[in-house]
């Protein structure tokens, strides 16, 4: 048998073979060791701190002083100058834009205001601005609005926080969502802030600890971002998670509770607010069920020279295309982002005529009570308002939705559709038991001032108490909150 030298001799075009072949073996090992110790290297630089941070240190500056480059892209989240085709991270007037909404909560604080959702950064600022919070409401509206919020959880406990009045905590509350609630302070690994998620999970027999490091890139939003409700007079804040994440499993788990909102005040329906369900959501949509992360697409990495990091100004990825869509679709910017917007208009269209329909059962509902029907006759319609809303609400409330799931989403506002119409048959039959006609409704030049005066709002009053709240209340919340801030020792 010939030596390869030999063969070498005989043909010297091998020999060249073999030495680009070696090359190409060495470059690709090459680049994979310098793969495995650029990774290593981004660990050591995430769990990397200069100056030791506290146990429950809120302040973001603080974090900062270690993570300059994660800090200077979460404060960006004040910028609110993006704006899609529906929302963005301006101030939008959604009664204003949708006056149905205010019938469909009348009797519900958020007949009064409702506002898109800005940036983490004015999560502490839109709850004291807001008009919802003019009436009385428990600290448990704070949970999900700061980084003050462990530590006051862990100073007062649990359910002494929930069910302390959100105003004797104002001075406290003053540090937006920050990085203590996602991150550990001392090995900066992701972990749950917040009592409510670790909860619904144990309930179920998870231990949130064995979640894998890509799970936990959504777990830390969804212990905000998801479906809740304030349980019994404590207002101990609770996720409805037991029966399961679909619209149908927490309806049965609110029914089989005999938990009501609020009774609306024109229906009498026992009525479900949906928060905001953006994480059940999710997991009903192909991104959820492939694994993608929240953080993948709302927070993608972003390089500075040689330093790669996670962009932590959070926003649409509708705002970066470049860096969250494009990584997995090479379809142009402009035809992902039509792609998206084509999902939303199919989406709206039909929650228009679900929100529609709900209206004029309400108010065909309030007809029925004021000519005489009684409880027997309206339960069955009052039941499914309540589905039918609850339907509804769920798609609407949730950020992003048409765009997580939207599949999913037709398929509930279907059904929310179904329901409305089967509850104005079902009031057709009362009308014909009381000999009366079936009004006429008409909401073809219904705005957000009328719809308000028509279910009683007193707007100039409720105004009037908030400008009281900030010309009187507010300055004494930030003295206290700047003197305690002065001399806490986090």
């Amino acid at each position: 048998m010939k030596k390869i030298t030999d063969r070498i001799k005989e043909k010297p075009w091998l020999g060249w073979v073999l030495f680009g072949a070696t090359i190409l073996v060495v470059f690709i090992i090459g680049l994979f060791v310098s793969t495995i110790m650029e990774r290593r290297g981004e660990t050591y630089q995430l769990q990397q701190v200069g100056k030791p941070i506290g146990e429950w240190e809120p302040r973001l500056e603080v974090w900062g002083e270690n993570f300059p480059r994660q800090y200077e892209t979460y404060m960006k989240t004040s910028d609110t100058t993006f704006a899609s085709k529906y929302l963005g991270s301006g101030k939008i007037d959604l009664l204003e834009q949708n006056p149905k909404y205010v019938i469909l909560w009348a009797g519900f604080a958020f007949s009064r205001d409702y506002g898109q959702a800005r940036g983490h950064y004015y999560a502490i600022t839109d709850v004291i601005n807001s008009l919802r919070t003019v009436q009385p409401q428990p600290s448990t509206c704070w949970t999900c609005k700061s980084s003050d919020v462990p530590r006051l959880m862990n100073e007062m406990g649990i359910d002494s926080f929930y069910r302390t009045p959100l105003k004797d905590l104002g001075h406290e509350v003053v540090n937006p969502i920050g990085c203590l609630d996602c991150h550990d302070p001392k090995t900066m690994n992701l972990r749950l802030s917040r009592p409510a998620i670790i909860e619904a999970y144990q309930r179920q027999g998870i231990d949130p600890k064995n979640f894998s490091h890509q799970e936990m890139k959504s777990q830390v939003c969804a212990q905000c971002h998801s479906e809740y409700y304030f349980k019994g007079p404590g207002r101990y804040l609770v996720f409805p998670w037991d029966e399961g994440f679909t619209v149908e499993q927490m309806e049965k788990f609110y029914d089989d509770a005999e938990h009501t909102d609020w009774v609306h005040a024109l229906s009498r329906a026992p009525m479900l607010k949906s928060q905001h369900p953006d994480y059940e959501i999710y997991k009903l949509g192909i991104h959820g069920k492939r694994g993608v992360a929240c953080a993948d697409c709302h927070m993608p990495y972003k390089t500075e020279g040689a330093v790669k990091f996670t962009d932590h100004h959070i926003q649409s990825p509708l705002s970066k295309i470049d860096r969250s869509c494009q990584v997995c679709h090479r379809e142009s910017e402009e035809t992902l982002r039509q792609n998206v917007y084509s999902l939303q208009d199919k989406v709206k269209e039909l929650a228009k005529i679900s929100e529609e329909a709900l209206v004029k059962a309400h108010l065909e509902a309030k007809y029925a009570w004021d000519n005489g029907a009684t409880e027997a006759m309206m339960k069955p319609v009052l039941t499914l308002i309540r589905h039918s809303q609850w339907r509804s609400d769920f798609v609407t409330s949730s950020l992003g939705a048409a765009f997580h799931a939207p599949s999913e989403c037709l398929r509930i506002l279907g059904t929310s559709i179904d329901k409305a119409q089967e509850a104005r048959l079902e009031l057709a039959n009362v009308f014909a038991q009381l000999k009366v006609k079936k009004p006429v409704i008409d909401l073809a030049n219904l705005t957000k001032a009328k719809a308000q005066e028509m279910i009683g709002l007193n707007m100039e009053q409720i105004r009037s108490d908030k400008n009281e709240f900030l010309k009187n209340v507010l300055p004494v919340w930030e003295k206290k909150a700047a003197e305690r801030q002065a001399k806490m020792n986090y």
